[in-house]
């Protein structure tokens, strides 16, 4: 099952961007004896346009044709908040069930248009906190990492840290 995270907006080279990509490798070496690949990172620009719908749409519609067929998993603050066992879980029983893809979407500053929360399988919160989206980048890509560490029976998660 292909792993991906989709995100509007453009991370530049700094530590937000290290640390992503610090998680991102850990994932990927530990994804192929697990039934994954990736994760793969996409990023999409922000719309220009200037009312907050009119980019929240055009924002959707960009993300919407970069999601593969299989589960898809929205960044909300109105989400489901979870453990890392329970995500770990969530993971694993998308790639068991054969969806080809567990995509992670990130919208914008403005959020994700209502059509994606609605198709999406799981709506995700890290809290009720709001977080900037180069934080929650960094968050999806260690829970990633988390998860199939949790999978793999690594001892990297040891149950106390959330």
């Amino acid at each position: 099952m292909r792993l991906a995270l989709v995100a509007i907006g453009r991370l530049k080279a700094g530590p937000e961007r290290a640390l992503v990509d610090r998680y991102v490798e850990r994932a990927r070496a530990l994804a192929r004896p697990l039934g994954f690949s990736g994760p793969d990172l996409v990023e999409i620009a922000e719309s220009k346009a200037r009312r907050e719908a009119d980019r929240k749409a055009e924002e959707a519609a960009a993300l919407a044709a970069k999601l593969p067929d299989g589960a898809l998993v929205v960044l909300d603050e109105r989400g489901r908040s979870l453990d890392s066992p329970t995500f770990a879980s969530r993971l694993g029983g998308f790639r068991d069930a054969g969806r080809g893809a567990a995509t992670f979407v990130i919208g914008g500053p403005d959020g994700l248009d209502e059509t994606l929360r609605a198709r999406a399988d799981l709506v995700l919160s890290f809290g009720g906190l709001t977080i900037p989206h180069q934080i929650v980048r960094a968050l999806v890509a260690e829970q990633t990492y988390r998860a199939l560490t949790i999978l793999s029976g690594h001892p990297y998660h040891r149950g106390g840290e959330t």
